[in-house]
Parts: C-alpha cells; structure tokens; sequence
C-alpha cells in the first residue's frame, strides 16, 4: 500500500488505518455480492417468481430503512470500531445459518425472508458506523473525498467480481458455498480493525433520547440545501429506476436461456460498469460538474436500460449492461461525496443514516413493485420502462442542474482537492 501512496489516485493509503480498513472492507464486500447472488438464485430456483424475488430484497434492505435511524444515532453516540466488531460476529451468524439450512436441505422461502431481515437490521447499524469511521481512518483530511472514491471503486469491483465467482460456485459446490465463504469474509474486517491503532472511545452522550438526536438530523438538512435536493433524487432513482436487477434472473434463464453462471455475467458486467463510472467520477474536479455528471449518468443508465431490454443477443446485451451500470452508480458515490463532504462531523452519522433511508427504504418497495410489474407485463417491458423513468429523471434534474442553488465553499474546496489528488 505504501508504494501505491506515491501515486496520487491512491494517496489514501499514506494513511495505515485507512489502508486496513479498505483491505478489510474489500473482502468483506466480495462476499457479500456473492452471497446476495446466491439467495436470488435460490429464489428464483425454489419459487420461478420475479414477484418473490423482489419480496426477499425488501426483507433484506426494508429493515434498514426502519431500524437506519437508530443505526444513525448509536453512530454519533457509541464508539464506531465496537459497533462494526458487534455487526461482524451477527453477519456471521447469519450466513453460517443460511448455509446450514441449505446443507440440511430444510432451506424454505419464509427461512430465507426471516434470515434476510435480520441481515437488514444488522445493515441498519453497520453502515453508518462503517461510513462514518473513514473520517477517522483517514489521517490527512485533504484526501477524504480520494478515499471515499477509493471505497466506491473498491465497492463496484466487488459488484462485479462477486457476482460472477458466485455464478461459477453455485453450479459447481452450490449456493452453501457461497453463503460460507461470505461468512469468513466478515473475519476479514474484524482482522483489520484489531491491527488498527485505535482512537480511545468517545464518552457516550446521555440525557438525550435517541428519537430527538435523530430528528435534530432532518432540521439540519433543512437548511443543508444541496444535500436534501441530492437525497431526495437519490430516494426517486432508487424507488423508480434501480430495482431492475430484481427481473435480472428472468433475463439469465428465460430470455438468454442460460444458468447462473449467465446471471452471474450479467451482474457483473453491470459492476464492470459500474467501475468504469467511478473512476471516471473521481476525476472530476468541482461539485458543479458532479452535478452534470449526474445528469449525464442518468441519461446513459435510461438508454443502457432500454436497450437491454430490447436485444436478446448475449453479447450485445452485456455492452448495454455495461452503460446500465456506468449509470448506476453516480446517484450512490455523488450521494456519498456530497454527505461526507458537507455534513459537520457531530451529524454526521445521521445524515448518513438519512441517506441510507433513502436507499434501504425505496430500493425495496421498488423491488416489490418491479417484480409484480414484471409478472403482467414481463421483465423485458419493466426494464424498458425503468429506462424511460430513468431519462425523464434526467429531464427534470435539469432545473436543479441549472438552478441557481450553488454548491457551497466546503464542497468547491473538496472536490478541488479531489482533482488535485487525482
């Protein structure tokens, strides 16, 4: 990691803790995407329902939703290596149970909705504390907004690597496998935050009740103009437009004919996108261009979904994918920039939470809504018409792209840091 320090696209990791901490969370993410793949597959296998497969990914990401503002508050509260240590030993847990249950051949769809909604209460705590913590892993504050990008990138290549080692696994070992292997990932993180040197724990904060502290987060984005307009794209995109990898089994078995090794290469052609896409982002260099880059993002990701939807040659399909994903990702990292750039540190666990609200909460009522749109019109016409949405979202963020709303000094000067270290 040293060496890669002297170049500037990675001088994050001049910062040891930092360092760990990506080594730690990149193999935890891997897992994860692998184990993700692997409960849809088994959906998709066990029930042929799109509708079922969107249900599996609201019991997984709803929780959060519920659960993030108190995941939120324990951040700002509590000391953040103890909740992600707690969070750890829990995901473990959870995986060596599915794994288990598919090994004793008892696994059935309501096991697996119970599992995936305890997964999504530890997700609740987990995230904001994880988020939180690279402020304090980052020795230099100058190269946050580098290292948030180093996390998104590392983040995307885990989405498309994971994936397509899960597609391999399953038809080879099968789905306990997958489920095994991401509970020993999570050793990963719990390995890097003990060779970390630790910050003491901050006293915890008293006399308050945690739904107060929670609302002081949503008066605070009252005025925090650019980040409530950016969240609340976010909370449109991700209801509306990215829920299509809901129907992506339906296109691996039935309008490609192939397996899940197929479902594995579509997902991770869409995170070989999605690499792409965060690369190129991190190179830009001030928030006003952020902004356009959203804006052209999502016209890629509406016309990458439109022509997925239309072709049924593999090979051309994944291309598409390949757009599809470069347009998935902006509204997550832009999203992710923009709060960690311009939230104060004492808020900063719950506008984090708050942003994850966004995503936890529509993403799965839109995955509920996309799989039984898909059951009447099929999953061809849904992404279609997920492309669509997608294009018209791009039309009205214009009025924002072209506002008179500015970013404010604090974000200018971080994202002049950012094309500076890259």
């Amino acid at each position: 990691m040293k060496q890669l320090s002297q170049f500037n696209l990675f001088r994050a990791f001049r910062s040891a803790n930092y360092s760990l901490y990506f080594v730690g969370r990149s193999v935890s993410q891997f897992g994860t995407w692998m184990q993700r793949t692997a409960v849809i597959w088994v959906v998709y296998t066990m029930t042929h329902s799109a509708f079922l497969i969107g249900v599996t990914i609201f019991a997984e990401q709803f929780p959060s939703f519920i659960f993030s503002f108190a995941g939120g508050v324990a951040a700002d509260r509590y000391n953040r290596y103890r909740i992600i240590r707690i969070t750890q030993v829990l995901s473990i847990i959870q995986s060596v149970l599915l794994a288990l249950l598919v090994i004793s051949g008892h696994l059935i769809i309501w096991m697996i909705l119970v599992l995936s909604i305890m997964l999504g209460i530890i997700n609740a705590f987990d995230v904001p504390a994880r988020q939180s913590l690279i402020h304090e892993v980052v020795a230099d504050p100058a190269d946050l907004p580098n290292a948030v990008s180093l996390t998104t990138a590392m983040a995307s290549l885990a989405q498309m690597l994971g994936p397509a080692a899960a597609g391999i696994v399953l038809n080879t070992f099968g789905a306990a496998v997958c489920f095994l292997i991401n509970a020993a990932s999570f050793g990963a993180v719990m390995l890097s935050l003990m060779l970390m040197h630790l910050l003491p724990p901050k006293p915890l904060k008293t006399g308050r009740r945690m739904i107060l502290e929670f609302r002081e987060g949503f008066v605070y984005l009252r005025d925090a103009r650019v980040i409530r307009t950016t969240i609340l794209l976010l909370s449109l995109v991700s209801l509306l437009v990215l829920p299509y990898n809901t129907v992506l089994p339906v296109f691996a078995r039935v309008v490609f004919n192939g397996d899940a090794s197929t479902f594995g290469y579509i997902n991770g052609f869409i995170g070989a996108g999605a690499i792409i896409g965060t690369v190129y982002l991190a190179s830009r260099k001030t928030a006003l261009h952020l902004k356009r880059i959203l804006f052209v993002s999502m016209l890629i990701l509406g016309f990458g979904l439109i022509c997925f939807g239309l072709v049924s040659n593999f090979p051309l399909a994944m291309f598409f994918a390949i757009l599809a994903g470069f347009g998935s990702i902006a509204p997550f990292t832009i999203s992710n920039i923009i709060v960690q750039s311009e939230s104060e540190p004492h808020m900063r666990g719950r506008v984090i939470s708050i942003l994850l609200m966004a995503i936890f909460g529509m993403v799965p009522l839109g995955s509920v809504v996309t799989g039984a749109v898909s059951q009447h019109i099929g999953a061809q016409a849904t992404v279609i018409a997920q492309g669509i949405i997608a294009l018209i979202l791009a039309m009205v963020y214009i009025r924002f792209l072209t506002g008179r709303t500015m970013p404010s000094a604090k974000t200018e000067i971080l994202c002049d840091e950012t094309d500076a270290a890259l």
